[in-house]
Order: structure tokens, then sequence, then C-alpha cells
């Protein structure tokens, strides 16, 4: 089930900065546990994990890193904006500076439904280039939450 609002400005991070990466997941996984009261190596792990079946970057300079895992009750949403886009072996083989986490309960429904939205939302290009424009994380927010 996909609860509204799916991201909130407490949760979003503008000019993130990351070496690489391997970096920017331990990163996220650490800002996502401590977020929502999980372990961060558990989160790490689990994207981790999921980045192994095949990179999460959907090009455009964007990626969605996402996982299903213990803990959530119910789709937990956070957005990144890199400083500085970096190498995430992207289908397009771009770099990445705009990333979207969602992190789901293990059952239930809503996880595919979540990760069609902010897909169906960021490949228009005006919309990731809105968002690459914009320093007030509720105006991100507010782009995200309602296209």
């Amino acid at each position: 089930m996909i609860v509204y609002p799916l991201f909130i400005p407490g949760r979003t991070f503008l000019r993130l900065r990351a070496a690489n990466k391997a970096a920017l997941l331990a990163e996220l996984a650490n800002r996502a546990g401590l977020a929502i009261g999980l372990d961060p190596a558990v989160v790490l792990a689990t994207l981790q994990a999921r980045e192994a079946l095949g990179s999460t970057g959907v090009g455009g300079g964007i990626a969605v890193p996402h996982a299903r895992l213990a803990g959530p009750s119910e789709i937990v949403g956070f957005f990144a904006r890199l400083e500085r886009p970096l190498a995430f072996d992207a289908i397009d083989g771009k770099p990445v500076d705009l990333v979207v986490t969602l992190l789901s309960p293990p059952e239930g429904g809503g996880h595919l439904a979540a990760l069609a939205q902010v897909s169906r939302l960021l490949r228009h290009s005006e919309t990731a280039d809105a968002i690459r424009g914009m320093d007030d994380p509720a105006a991100v927010c507010a782009l995200l939450n309602n296209g």
C-alpha cells in the first residue's frame, strides 16, 4: 500500500556528497536507517543485494535503489540530489545525480506501484530538470508526491 505523502522534507537531501556508488548507498542506508529506526547495516545489505541483481540506475541521471525488508510497516521514500553526478552503472552509462530510495515491507502491495509512480514522473526530462533547479526540500517533495 502506498501511503501519501511518500516523500517528506525530512527525508529529502539536497546537495548530498558521495565519492562513488558504494559510498552513496552506505550514506543513503545510514540516513534511511536512522530516519525509520532500522539498523543502517541491514538497510545497506538489503540495498546492496538488490543492486547485485542489476543496477537501479534507470538512465537520464536517475537511480531508484529500492528494497523490501523487515521493519517498515509502509513504503517509505527518500530523495537525494547529489552535489556531483557519479557513476552508477546506469542503463545508459551516464552518471546519476537524482536518487530516489524506496524501502517497503516484505509483504503487501504497493512496492511495484511506487516504483512505477516514481519512474513515470522522473522519466520526463522537464520534471527531472525542474528538480535539479530546486533548493527547497518541500518544493521537491510536492513535485514528487503530486507529479
